[in-house]
């Protein structure tokens, strides 16, 4: 697991019910208990503390060991800056203890000055794992007031030590560490504690990932993704249109390439339209849209193309030929069913429902979530990319690890919300997401924008209300 993914387990366990002041003080009581168990009770203990969450673990650590031991606890910094929610309550409760000695310590002067002979075990709640850079004053001070006492106390730092990976950090005997080790940590001892995290989070995509997936990373038009989207047919036109529209909330730019027929039906300024020649894709498309394709970031293909021999003789060359992330969906998969080996050292989506999931392996995916789970696994695995099995339950699979997506309802069964999908899907690509995650959050995405829907009209809606809840879903997830 990497430093990233706490933040990740932290926001949806929040999103399935479990308070940040519940992690908190299970990460807390955990850091007391290992100091008891290592180092026995009738200690004298100092813990320091800076302002953020990290400090709030110190502030619940302090509280249970203050129980059988004498306590001392350090502020580093200025109460007011104390930051979120939870470290302020923990604040709160330790102002009403009588029987712990708490110190303010605003500025460097002030923890120069400390003498900390007395004590047995020092802990280190001052800095967490999201902190650049080398640690600033008055942090500096106390992280070098600390190490004075390396090998004459015990030091215990809370997650990591403070500092880490600068060279000014703390010489902690070892780090109580959360749930589980962390890839980026090396070079001193860890003891994991479990903090009260359910097994669903292995799994289960929630507004954590949504939050990493949507940043944006420029200032000027065309820095936040540009993203083609190829499709249409004689027969059809609201299938990419529904693709585009909803990507276009997400990204700078779309780019919707249909035949000219079709796309005389489309008429929305938000959109940059490509029309082809004729009524429907044939192989003699490819070169122009390959052109094209150079231009964006991402590329979605598939919604209403139709299942003519000369398209899907297109839709396999433009996949061979193309070098961008690609979303495959609906027609483009019967297409690429015909030869898989088209995928083959591509980055790309494919979008299947069961039965779409049948024609492309063979097999119908059926049996509990896990079950379906192995299946697209293996698949994937199988292929060399990413599958998002659509489904009541939504499962994602790029060959090593899965995913699943719980959010949307039954009134999405109405024809377009997978169309919406894959322009949610190629839009998180164009912003520069792996494939994983860009469907993960593709599928929760969608999903919330369809609950959205169903919390003002029921569960009777079409496929475009859908994807003009998209911002809406987009505006939640950063709010969360």
């Amino acid at each position: 697991m990497r430093i990233e993914d706490v933040y990740i387990w932290d926001i949806n366990a929040k999103w399935l019910g479990i308070s940040p002041l519940q992690l908190m003080e299970n990460a807390g009581s955990g850091v007391a208990r290992v100091i008891e168990e290592r180092f026995g009770r009738g200690l004298k203990i100092a813990v320091f503390s800076g302002t953020g969450n990290n400090g709030g673990d110190g502030f619940v650590a302090a509280r249970h060991l203050s129980f059988e031991n004498e306590v001392t606890l350090f502020l580093v910094g200025d109460e007011a800056k104390i930051r979120s929610e939870e470290a302020k309550r923990n604040w709160e409760i330790l102002g009403g203890l009588e029987f712990m000695e708490i110190k303010v310590l605003e500025d460097s002067s002030h923890v120069r000055s400390l003498d900390l002979s007395g004590f047995d075990v020092i802990v280190d709640a001052l800095l967490g794992a999201g902190t650049k850079g080398e640690p600033r004053e008055p942090i500096r001070s106390a992280i070098e007031k600390i190490n004075e006492y390396a090998g004459k106390a015990k030091i215990v730092s809370v997650d990591l030590p403070s500092g880490y990976p600068s060279k000014v950090r703390v010489k902690a005997d070892f780090a109580v560490t959360f749930q589980w080790d962390k890839e980026e940590y090396e070079g001193f001892e860890r003891v994991v504690v479990k903090i009260g995290y359910p097994r669903e989070l292995y799994h289960l995509v929630g507004p954590g990932e949504a939050k990493f997936a949507l940043r944006k990373k420029g200032q000027h038009k065309g820095q936040n993704g540009k993203l083609l989207v190829v499709g249409g047919s004689g027969d059809y036109f609201g299938a990419p249109y529904l693709a585009s529209k909803a990507a276009s909330y997400l990204v700078d730019l779309v780019y919707l390439a249909m035949p000219e027929y079709s796309a005389r039906r489309i008429s929305d300024p938000d959109l940059i339209l490509r029309p082809v020649e004729g009524d429907n894709f044939t192989p003699e498309h490819v070169e122009g849209l390959i052109e094209l394709a150079g231009k964006v970031d991402a590329v979605v293909i598939g919604p209403g193309l139709g299942l003519r021999g000369e398209t899907k003789t297109f839709v396999r060359e433009f996949i061979k030929r193309c070098e961008k992330p690609l979303v495959i969906d609906a027609d483009g998969l019967k297409a690429v069913a015909e030869d898989l080996s088209v995928l083959r050292g591509k980055k790309f989506v494919l979008t299947p429902h069961a039965g779409e999931f049948r024609v492309l392996f063979g097999l119908s995916p059926e049996g509990s979530l896990r079950e379906k789970a192995e299946l697209a696994m293996e698949k994937a695995k199988e292929i060399g990319g990413v599958i998002l099995l659509k489904g009541p339950y939504d499962i994602i699979s790029n060959g090593k690890t899965w995913k699943y997506n719980k959010t949307g309802n039954r009134g999405m069964t109405t024809g377009g919300t997978g169309d919406v999908l894959a322009g949610i899907v190629g839009a998180l690509l164009a912003l520069g997401n792996e494939p994983l995650r860009a469907a993960s959050v593709g599928a929760f995405l969608n999903g919330l924008a369809g609950d959205m829907v169903k919390e003002e009209l029921g569960e009777n809606f079409t496929a475009l209300e859908v994807a003009k809840k998209v911002p809406h879903a987009a505006k939640w997830v950063e709010e969360f």
